[in-house]
């Protein structure tokens, strides 16, 4: 589950995708009566830029023509990871990316001292991901708090003495 969380994230592409979804539009027309409006609040990673007092980035309002470029980047989709991908040279998208790597790397460091009794402590390990939440600068301040907690479980994990079962037993001299 954590390891699909990571490599699901949430990109340009995907929010387009998600706002031509027929099914979204329904819902849409299911929950408001009469005319009305559609906009959206947005920050195009490539046309914004952080506040140099808080470093978050502000939002601007786009009306109902933003459903066109919202069709394209649905199509362009298949961009996605190539040197193309105008959105995957971004330091956000970078860091996703790194994060599938490193966990990718926990888990082959796991499995290399796994034992019944450290299980819990695994799982707890491989769980993390779970805790990333939001998109952004909220994603990144998730991120920041999985590493600190990710190094903090991986030194207890390194710590801790492997138990082997193959370790051999002690068996008695004859006398």
């Amino acid at each position: 589950r954590s390891y699909f969380k990571l490599l699901a994230y949430k990109d340009e592409y995907e929010v387009a995708r998600l706002h031509t979804d027929p099914a979204f539009w329904h819902k849409i027309a299911d929950t408001f009566e009469g005319d009305f409006t559609v906009r959206f609040h947005l920050a195009p990673p490539l046309m914004t830029h952080p506040d140099p007092v808080t470093g978050r980035i502000r939002k601007s309002v786009y009306g109902p023509a933003m459903l066109t470029v919202f069709r394209w980047l649905a199509r362009l989709k298949v961009l996605r990871g190539s040197r193309w991908d105008v959105f995957g040279h971004t330091a956000e998208r970078r860091r996703e990316r790194a994060l599938i790597q490193t966990y990718e790397s926990d888990v082959d460091l796991l499995l290399e001292r796994l034992s019944l009794p450290r299980m819990p402590q695994a799982l707890e390990i491989a769980a993390l991901p779970e805790m990333i939440r939001g998109y952004g600068h909220v994603k990144m301040k998730s991120v920041a708090a999985f590493e600190t907690e990710r190094a903090r479980l991986l030194a207890d994990w390194q710590k801790e003495r492997p138990t082997s079962a193959a370790s051999p037993t002690p068996t008695a001299k004859a006398a």
